[in-house]
């Protein structure tokens, strides 16, 4: 007869990824390591391309995305994250709408990036943001109207104008660490990386008690986020940012 020792009580934070993504997962288990008692489960569905247009667009829609949640809920996930930004450019009002079709759907409280920022922005009082990412002109234009409309204007912004959604992953981090920086320079209250696909998460972590203002990296701040729905602790992992302290 096998001893397979205690089993502890685990919570499960599912996380729906971007099909070309390469940085979540890895970096999500990164911030996790040395947890017992808390696991990510990723399932994805198909995004190629950042940008504007109808077919990009439509990569966004409904089915997928709640077909890959579905899958989530076979392994009784406590909470389903949409692990992507894109309502910074569709609208914060899309994210709310998937978050109630998804718990429609599985019984499972969800929770996603974009209205992760939200949340952060009112707990620091920031108003004032520094918009990074790897997007297009267009793109980078779309996020800081639909933030703006919410009440956080992008005082300063850096983007890197790349649609393809693996070469994200690409961007080194001194590239990244050179926009932080020069976003911060006009004076935000918080800093802002916006792309699940990006090298931020470590950046942001070394800079923001030097700059001494939040660097809030979406891959963490999805993380915080669903950590925050399953009613787990976050102050463990307060090395990777001080939203793990809100």
């Amino acid at each position: 007869m096998h001893d397979f020792g205690v089993i502890l009580e685990m919570t499960r934070l599912g996380m729906l990824t971007p099909s070309s993504n390469s940085i979540l997962e890895p970096m999500t288990y990164a911030m996790l390591a040395g947890c017992e008692t808390t696991s990510a489960h990723f399932s994805r569905f198909k995004v190629t391309e950042i940008a504007l247009s109808e077919a990009a667009h439509g990569q966004f829609t409904d089915a997928p995305i709640l077909a890959a949640a579905d899958l989530l809920a076979h392994a009784k996930c406590d909470v389903i994250a949409w692990n992507g930004t894109s309502a910074g450019w569709l609208g914060f009002e899309r994210d709310e709408a998937l978050v109630a079709k998804i718990e429609a759907a599985t019984g499972i409280r969800a929770v996603t990036c974009v209205l992760g920022y939200r949340d952060l922005f009112r707990a620091f009082s920031a108003t004032r943001i520094g918009l990074v990412t790897p997007y297009t002109d267009d793109v980078q234009a779309r996020i800081a109207a639909n933030w703006g409309s919410e009440g956080f204007n992008c005082a300063s912004e850096r983007h890197c104008g790349l649609a393809d959604n693996f070469s994200f992953a690409e961007v080194d981090e001194p590239t990244i660490e050179r926009m932080i920086r020069e976003a911060a320079a006009p004076g935000c209250d918080a800093v802002a990386i916006v792309c699940t696909n990006m090298r931020g998460a470590p950046v942001a972590a070394r800079l923001e008690s030097e700059l001494g203002i939040p660097i809030l990296d979406s891959v963490a701040v999805t993380l915080w986020a669903a950590l925050k729905a399953a009613g787990a602790p976050t102050a463990r992992y307060a090395t990777w940012g001080r939203l793990f302290t809100v």
